[in-house]
């Protein structure tokens, strides 16, 4: 099967300059969070995985109405298109668009870059999980966050390809909640790297980047333990002040920090919440999975069901939506009395 290359498929899907304008915003206003310039948190929320891309949009235009009636988070929608798998099981969107075994993935990546390009022309910021660096370039005009996997974070290839994307890329803990790997990929992708890959027209190339100063680290437990608490927040920040880095990180709610129990997401939420409000500034946002509907179903079901994760459990929207306007409210509580304060 011939993959057309990123060139070709960037001329056949063009994203309006308008667009790409969006973009390059949400990504200015996601650096300054990250650099702890504003008040304001970043929240990267959305289905641990699409596999319907009208669904996808359905959840989006929720979520960009919330943005619009709350002040303290910068909303950013989880847009997961690919699938790291321990084993074997549905890889992705991308890789099988169609949940049937059928692996078109030139329709995968088309499909992919048509829902971005919805999500940047209705002003939807999209994060997204970097696992293959092959399908980076199809995409990577239209991604306002990136992650690097705990699966993943020991690569070089990723801590290459990170160190030339023009956003912020978080590097998580791996499996066993060892913060060392992750640290590692945030400083070697933070230096410049000449490597092999491919270019816009799909050719082998050497590339040369210059570094990414964005990228940070993302807490999301282990396989026996969640590392949300304070005492594991500043385990973080200690390992990030011996290496010179800036005191920033994400929290991801989900994973090792709900053992994979999505009842379990708002515990973490509401701790790292807690701990903003009692002035830990260093924790820049925090990472929630959620869907139109809690739970999760098999793609192998007869008959999926509307709204439903098809990989790891989600939150529904209303859980969600609650637990945003919970923090939002606490959060705007705690700035008023800061200023009565300075009164």
């Amino acid at each position: 099967m011939r993959i057309p290359p990123p060139l070709e498929m960037r001329a056949e899907l063009p994203a309006p300059r308008e667009d790409l304008a969006f973009v390059l915003d949400a990504r200015a206003q996601a650096e300054q969070i990250l650099r702890r310039k504003i008040p304001r948190l970043a929240l990267l929320v959305g289905p641990c995985s699409i596999h319907d891309p009208d669904l996808a949009l359905e959840y989006g235009e929720r979520l960009k109405k919330l943005s619009s009636e709350i002040e303290n988070f910068f909303l950013i929608m989880r847009v997961f298109l690919e699938k790291p798998r321990t084993r074997a099981g549905w890889k992705g969107i991308v890789y099988d668009p169609h949940l049937d075994g059928s692996n078109d993935v030139v329709s995968g990546l088309k499909i992919a870059r048509q829902l971005l390009l919805e999500m940047a022309k209705r002003k939807i910021p999209t994060a997204t999980e970097l696992l293959e660096p092959l399908v980076v370039p199809y995409f990577e005009d239209l991604i306002t966050w990136g992650l690097i996997g705990a699966r993943t974070s020991a690569s070089q290839p990723h801590r290459q390809m990170a160190s030339g994307l023009p956003f912020p890329v978080g590097f998580k803990n791996d499996i066993h909640g060892e913060l060392d790997v992750a640290i590692c990929g945030i400083l070697s992708a933070r230096m410049a790297h000449s490597f092999l890959h491919i270019d816009a027209r799909g050719q082998i190339a050497a590339v040369q980047t210059e570094g990414n100063p964005l990228t940070h680290l993302v807490l999301r437990g282990s396989e026996t333990r969640p590392n949300f608490d304070p005492h594991s927040v500043s385990a973080g920040l200690s390992a990030l002040h011996v290496n010179h880095l800036e005191p920033s990180l994400l929290i991801d709610c989900s994973h090792g920090n709900s053992g994979k129990d999505h009842r379990r997401q708002h515990t973490a939420f509401e701790s790292v919440i807690d701990q903003s409000l009692h002035g830990n500034d260093a924790i820049a946002g925090l990472m929630l999975e959620s869907h139109l509907f809690a739970g999760k179903q098999a793609v192998g079901d007869t008959q999926l069901r509307y709204g439903i994760s098809i990989t790891d459990s989600c939150i529904g929207w209303d859980e969600t939506e609650s637990l945003i306007r919970w923090a939002d409210e606490k959060l705007s509580l705690r700035l008023t009395q800061d200023k009565s304060c300075l009164h």
